[in-house]
């Protein structure tokens, strides 16, 4: 029984996907960049920061499924995964700075008086409902793609992409509000809740990658499960030691199966060797080591 093989057209797709949130986010990068010098709006530079975010994890995760494909070598045996939790826990520094910047100027603002109005809210509320419209373009082809190949990276992706359509919301809100009535306050409360998000965002993101450098165990539940194949695989009398680790998107995994000593060497292997298939059949990014031991 072997694993799931990722055809060709599945990896063309799921670099598709990758080059598609990358685009997307560049071009977002942009017209936010100008809606911003225009408007002054802080929930549109609340949205700006998200979106440098965005660009900044696609092109991490485009390097992350290009890097993935080098071998293991001689300096790194179990390859080069461990990359990305570097380029996370940048990334979470990085986010958690723009929005301390952000909090800041925007509780400044509304310890002002409100002659700083905002500018041009009517080109900015163009240039964010354009970014809406990109976004669900983005998610609606990430949601095909995620369905046709399985890759859990790319519906990873696209769930972080529906939850950056509030902040998107939120900036026109604000806009329309100090364009009808004035309300500057508004764009600097906004922008408050928008940089909370982003703060608990980098804060979850940090911890995730922390724990993958510190050699943190996987999942409990899949360590569970893998148990549980093990427990009930022919041949297989009792099983110990599992140890985990995660790097980057690969689970690292070693388990110890007890098998009858008596029978010959082929059959002890095949246990083995059809164990593992299975195990990574169900974790295609897993990284499985069987050790076999006499039952005692």
């Amino acid at each position: 029984m072997g694993g799931h093989e990722v055809t060709k057209s599945e990896v063309k797709l799921n670099l598709s996907a990758g080059l598609a949130s990358v685009g997307v986010a560049g071009v977002l990068v942009v017209l936010k960049l100008w809606a911003f010098g225009q408007t002054g709006s802080l929930s549109v530079a609340a949205s700006l920061a998200d979106s440098a975010m965005d660009l900044m994890i696609s092109l991490g995760a485009m390097a992350a499924i290009i890097y993935a494909a080098k071998p293991a070598d001689e300096d790194h045996a179990f390859g080069h995964t461990s990359a990305e939790d570097l380029a996370a826990l940048g990334q979470s520094i990085f986010i958690l700075i723009s929005a301390g910047v952000i909090t800041l100027a925007a509780i400044r603002r509304l310890g002002q008086p409100t002659d700083e109005g905002l500018t041009d809210e009517g080109p900015g509320m163009i240039i964010m409902a354009l970014s809406i419209a990109l976004t669900l373009g983005l998610v609606l082809w990430q949601g095909r793609v995620a369905r046709r190949t399985g890759s859990r990276v790319v519906a990873a992706d696209r769930l972080h992409y529906l939850g950056d359509l509030l902040p998107n919301i939120g900036a026109i809100a604000s806009l329309w509000v100090s364009s009808r009535f004035g309300l500057v306050s508004v764009d600097s409360v906004v922008a408050l809740g928008a940089a909370a998000m982003l703060a608990l965002g980098a804060l979850r993101i940090g911890k995730s990658a922390f724990d993958a450098l510190m050699d943190r165990r996987a999942d409990p539940a899949i360590i569970s499960h893998i148990g549980e194949i093990a427990k009930d695989w022919p041949g297989v009398r009792g099983y110990h030691d599992i140890k985990t680790r995660v790097a980057g998107s690969r689970v690292f995994v070693q388990i110890h199966i007890e098998l009858d000593g008596d029978q010959p060497l082929r059959t002890a292997h095949d246990i083995g060797a059809t164990l593992r298939r299975e195990i990574l059949n169900r974790y295609p990014q897993a990284d499985v080591i069987v050790h076999k031991d006499v039952a005692r």
